[in-house]
């Protein structure tokens, strides 16, 4: 395998709440700009989504203290409501997203290529990371 051949890394976690909630938290914008980042000094001040085939999506992950910033969006390719989600991101990664119902919890498995940038170590932690804040938002989020 050349070293400019993408690695694909699965991330996966189990939210205590439905799949419909959970498609929900995962989806809109509001909730989106929630959650989205690896740690806690970094956000996502903006985000949109058009979820449907051919759909585009933004968010603009940023440093709080704004030393650092991108957007990271994409196109959708499969979009199955409380199933799936495939898209591309924008330099070609493919990226797809399981929800798996299991009683009143989902099981999330989120499959990524890699890029060539960073460690692939670091990658799965960093998309693990922002996974587990997904998690813990949601159990926040169902207790209110």
């Amino acid at each position: 395998m050349g070293a400019d051949q993408p690695v694909t890394i699965t991330v996966e976690s189990i939210v205590p709440s439905p799949v419909e909630r959970v498609w929900s938290y995962w989806t809109e914008p509001e909730h989106i700009k929630q959650w989205n980042k690896a740690t806690d000094d970094w956000h996502t001040p903006f985000a949109e989504n058009d979820l449907r085939v051919g759909g585009k999506f933004v968010s603009r992950m940023e440093a709080k203290d704004g030393s650092f910033g991108f957007d990271f969006g994409g196109v959708y390719d499969e979009v199955n409501i409380n199933e799936s989600i495939s898209y591309t991101i924008g330099d070609g990664r493919q990226v797809k997203i399981v929800f798996v119902r299991q009683g009143n919890d989902t099981k999330i498995i989120e499959s990524f290529d890699t890029e060539s940038t960073n460690s692939v170590e670091m990658q799965q932690a960093g998309w693990q990371a922002i996974l587990d804040n997904f998690k813990k938002y949601v159990e926040t989020a169902e207790q209110e």
